[in-house]
């Protein structure tokens, strides 16, 4: 178990609250390999299997933007973190506890 502490003033920080067409442009760039950003945590909603499904199909042609959002807009984002800076890993999180499961 890890603990994230922070002081959102001190970090670069970028949230998604729904799946949107912001969400849908940072992905596609990211899935593309031209993200170039400079954030030190990423919050939204993850891409997980009926989302992965639907994204696939804008990624291959079958629905445009439109179409995406209007299927996307049903689906109640699952929120992760994503630490992209060590020196946010190194100040911030700290290991607290292991569970041999």
């Amino acid at each position: 178990m890890f603990e994230l502490k922070y002081n959102p003033a001190d970090w670069k920080i970028l949230e998604f609250r729904t799946y949107d067409r912001t969400w849908l442009h940072f992905v596609t760039n990211c899935r593309a390999g031209k993200d170039n950003s400079d954030y030190d945590l990423i919050i939204g909603g993850i891409a997980d299997d009926k989302v992965i499904q639907t994204i696939d199909r804008y990624f291959a042609g079958e629905l445009s933007e439109e179409e995406t959002l209007g299927l996307l807009k049903y689906e109640k984002p699952n929120i992760q973190y994503c630490i992209r800076s060590q020196r946010m890993l190194n100040e911030c999180l700290t290991h607290k506890e292991s569970k041999e499961l």
